[in-house]
């Protein structure tokens, strides 16, 4: 009924502006505390079903009463009901009344009473909407929204069946697969239809990008998946994902009819037209009656016949003069594959975790280069609030918001007196300071209702934006996160929640997905990734063997260098010493990593100095993309040079350098993080609760780097190459354990 009522019964203007609404838990809560109240002979969760215009329609109705004839859909909120947009209450009457006419039809009522109830879960206050309507009546809205729907779901359901009968039978777009890539294959397509968990270590030179598409898509209609989740960490892999849908269709037999809906979900930034704009109607044109104009425009992205890219997407919102951001929103919920950043299932407000739940899917998920997913996670679920935003609108802030900063500047001051002593170390708190949480409540409200009634204000969206997403963290801070207090200077404080273990976050999300497959090439230990995203138990890891063969990469240790902090300056004229001689031994293209750009620039110095017939150039900090792209067009220029690039940066995993555009590659660090206060208390709460403190905080992460890194030297089967691992501690039985195991296999052999 839900999903009938959103696409039927929405109309007029889109309406971004922002208001607090509660968080799932807290609607659940506010659910739960009326259903509660009502008491004797109140029905909740009442269940309805029926049929209208050959449409099988079901839903849960919040509170019913048999005996008075009452039923009542609850809609939480939080603040000023007079917030609720116009679009927002029309959608929530439409709903009430669709659910009255299935109750009257049910239970051979001829009239029934209606009552819409919204809850302030903040005032924990009910303000009832009631009437009495019709059977009748209630019946006809109901047909009126039913044959709106019908059409579209013949054309769904035929979809669909089109799909499944072109995805059953899906070639292969070449003559064979690359060496390993079938095994790859084979692995997704069990892990798929079995809907399983599985960690999948796949090296480099599989075509892995095509290798899980080509069977998750073939094995969606035997598991009877609804929609595939094609998720990255990095904007040129959805790319990679693109081209590889392209070759596939390319492939079979009539490729000009393919049933195959694939969306690919650009950002708010790159996709937004007018970013000077807020997104309601009253400023933006392509707000302006979006729900009037989206039917059509949504019928005609439903039948293009191309993927629907940001493009694409841009030129079919254009001819409907409405927003194609919010157009690609809306088609999330009717394609079959939806290619995007891994934000869209994973961080706190996620499209397609939302559209998951609420349409009970069977959704698939791929998440590539998934080695990233343990950051990213952190990063999700991490936010930071600062003084100096705030003291700077306080002074050309309006009258009446000046009580509220007052109040949040005045708790600002409380927490720096309480922590005077420290300068401008971090200081790591126990708990949420409560004075400052307590007084972004009354800051929030106060914004909120400012901006609702004023023209908006860029600066004043930012202080209310940061102090809701602290506010919404603070909520459930516990052990899987931390406090962070810092004073850089006057007027400069900044407190933060980070996340520490993702997983608290992510384990729902991977509960409500039919099967998941994160694959990458460094995923070892599978351990360290199930503990902290959050994977179940059962989930398998399976490391696929390599395509390519020991011999064509040489592995080279330094057991006499150590570049460990206190040893670091001793090591600056012998690294510099062996990188002259393995390019006098054999010019061409390097890549030399190194753990911070102070290391890096010393080596670089010191080479130019000893060896100034060694060509070399350096990445430096700030790079903007132009620059980056000159830095790799170096890589294909005829002489050869030695690149310095920093370990764990932008060139040391994502590029491709094939044949003599690398042909070796120097890594000067394990790659451990740093051993400073922040880690030190993750590795005590890594240790606490995984047994692995410092595993999982130093050494997985830094050889996770290393590994990446050295990977960027053999790219094809045909590739030779040398690789420097230049620290004594490589030669360590536990670190040389966690690098590729192909590195090896001709010593092992021997």
């Amino acid at each position: 009924m839900r999903t009938l009522c959103e696409f039927a019964a929405r109309e007029g203007d889109l309406d971004f502006r922002y208001t607090p609404a509660p968080s799932a838990e807290e609607g659940i809560a506010g659910h739960q505390a009326i259903q509660g109240k009502r008491g004797y002979g109140y029905k909740s969760e009442y269940s309805l079903t029926g049929e209208c215009m050959g449409l099988e329609l079901y839903g849960r109705a919040d509170v019913y009463n048999p005996h008075a004839g009452l039923l009542e859909e609850i809609k939480t909120h939080r603040g000023d009901l007079s917030r609720t947009r116009p679009h927002q209450r029309a959608l929530h009457l439409a709903q009430l009344r669709a659910y009255g006419a299935l109750l009257c039809r049910q239970e051979k009522r001829k009239s029934l009473k209606l009552a819409l109830v919204y809850f302030d879960i903040g005032k924990n206050r009910e303000t009832p909407v009631t009437e009495t309507a019709k059977a009748d009546e209630l019946w006809q809205e109901l047909e009126a929204l039913c044959d709106r729907y019908r059409l579209w779901a013949e054309q769904e359901a035929h979809h669909r069946e089109q799909r499944d009968i072109r995805l059953s039978g899906l070639r292969f777009p070449f003559k064979q697969f690359r060496p390993r890539q079938r095994q790859l294959a084979e692995t997704v397509y069990k892990n798929t239809i079995k809907g399983d968990t599985l960690l999948l270590e796949a090296p480099t030179g599989l075509g892995k990008t095509l290798g899980a598409l080509f069977p998750a898509l073939m094995a969606m209609p035997a598991a009877k998946h609804d929609r595939l989740a094609y998720l990255t960490c990095r904007n040129t892999a959805r790319q990679l994902a693109v081209d590889a849908i392209e070759r596939l269709r390319a492939a079979q037999e009539e490729p000009q009819i393919w049933p195959l809906r694939t969306l690919v979900l650009a950002s708010k930034a790159d996709a937004c037209e007018h970013p000077d704009k807020a997104c309601h109607g009253e400023s933006c044109p392509l707000a302006k009656g979006f729900f009037d104009r989206l039917p059509d425009a949504r019928a005609e992205a439903a039948q293009a016949d191309t993927t629907l890219t940001q493009e694409v997407l841009a030129k079919i919102a254009a001819g409907h003069d409405i927003c194609p951001y919010f157009l690609a929103q809306e088609m999330a919920r009717w394609c079959d594959l939806v290619v995007g950043d891994v934000n869209r299932m994973f961080d706190q407000s996620a499209l397609l975790h939302g559209l998951t739940r609420q349409n009970n899917w069977k959704t698939a998920i791929l998440v590539d280069e998934a080695h990233n997913l343990v950051d990213r996670g952190r990063g999700m679920y991490s936010v930071q609030l600062d003084q100096q935003r705030l003291l700077k609108i306080r002074k050309t802030a309006p009258k009446a918001l000046k009580p509220h900063l007052d109040r949040t500047a005045r708790a600002w001051q409380g927490v720096i007196r309480d922590h005077l002593e420290t300068g401008a170390t971090p200081v790591f708190l126990d708990n949420l300071p409560p004075a400052l949480t307590g007084s972004l409540q009354g800051l929030v409200s106060g914004l909120t209702d400012y901006l609702a009634e004023n023209p908006p204000d860029l600066a004043l969206q930012e202080v209310l934006f940061e102090s809701v997403a602290f506010m919404k963290l603070a909520d459930s801070f516990g052990e899987h996160s931390l406090c962070e207090f810092r004073r850089e200077g006057r007027g400069r404080a900044s407190l933060s929640i980070q996340n520490l273990v993702p997983a608290d976050f992510l384990r729902d999300r991977f509960q409500a997905a039919a099967s998941v497959l994160l694959f990458s090439a460094t995923l070892s230990p599978g351990v360290y990734y199930r503990d902290l995203l959050g994977l179940p138990e059962d989930t398998r890891f399976t490391s696929l063997p390599s395509p390519f063969r020991a011999d064509q990469l040489r592995v080279n240790f330094t057991p006499k260098i150590s570049t460990r902090q206190a040893h670091r300056n001793a090591s600056v004229e012998p690294i510099a010493a062996l990188i002259a001689q393995q390019y006098r031994a054999r010019p061409g293209h390097y890549l030399a990593f190194f753990s911070s750009f102070k290391y890096l620039n010393e080596v670089h110095a010191a080479l130019g100095s000893h060896a100034p017939d060694v060509p070399q150039r350096a990445q430096y900090s700030a790079m903007n993309p132009q620059q980056r792209r000159e830095f790799l067009a170096g890589f294909r220029e005829e002489s050869g040079s030695v690149a310095f690039a920093v370990l764990g940066g932008v060139f040391s995993e994502g590029i491709d350098l094939p044949g003599d555009q690398l042909i070796g590659a120097f890594v000067a660090t394990l790659g451990l993080p740093p051993f400073d206060a922040w880690h030190e208390i993750l590795k005590h709460r890594l240790q606490q609760r995984f047994g692995a403190g410092y595993e999982y905080t130093y050494l997985i992460p830094g050889l996770q780097k290393v590994a990446q890194a050295a990977g960027r030297v053999i790219r094809t089967p045909d590739d030779q190459g040398v690789i420097w691992l230049i620290d004594d501690r490589f030669l360590q039985p536990q670190i040389s354990r966690l690098l590729p195991g192909w590195w090896f296999e001709t010593e092992a052999a021997e």
